[in-house]
């Protein structure tokens, strides 16, 4: 009976250290981080040279990176991320690749040999399956990053455009002006 009055005091004067030092010692995040975080679309593509949308968000805040290098975020992005910082906005920046419509990855499955290389490319773990079994990949975790493509050996995965659909439609954008052709005139 004394063992175990001692062991649950023991436990219980270690959980109380523990709480105390975690409150204590709490590492508190950069809200400007956070908020630059929140603007950027979740790909976790790498297209913009970081491993991910919060290390880019970090390198944006300390100057390391420039808010153009975001290409599923696009020009929406960076305007958001110029107002937000009080920079000035920029085209997308042509290395980092080019502005798409969004996609999601679509496996054909009779083709799909389960080799897992997918699976493993994948940041966000939106494909599922087994090894050597059929996989397929969950449209609504999908952030068509195009990640998944290269590793495949067989070629069995397609990005198809999502269909815009009423709750997310807009205006399309005017194509610009040709004024050199006004002038001319």
């Amino acid at each position: 009976m004394v063992a175990i009055l001692l062991l649950t005091s023991l436990a219980l004067a270690f959980g109380l250290a523990l709480g105390f030092a975690a409150q204590r010692f709490r590492i508190e995040g950069d809200p400007v981080v956070d908020q630059v975080d929140a603007l950027l679309p979740q790909t976790q593509c790498g297209q913009c040279s970081f491993a991910g949308c919060r290390p880019y968000a970090e390198a944006i805040v300390d100057n390391r990176a420039d808010i153009n290098q975001c290409p599923p975020g696009g020009e929406p992005t960076i305007r958001a991320l110029a107002d937000l910082l009080s920079r000035e906005a920029k085209p997308l920046n042509p290395e980092n690749g080019e502005e798409k419509p969004t996609t999601v990855a679509v496996i054909d499955e009779g083709t799909c040999i389960g080799c897992t290389l997918c699976i493993q490319a994948c940041p966000v773990d939106a494909i599922v399956g087994g090894p050597k079994q059929m996989h397929t990949v969950i449209a609504s975790e999908c952030t068509g990053c195009d990640l998944c493509l290269e590793p495949c050996p067989v070629d069995c995965i397609d990005m198809v455009v999502v269909k815009t659909g009423l709750a997310a439609w807009s205006w399309p954008k005017p194509a610009p002006a040709d004024i050199s052709k006004k002038c001319a005139d």
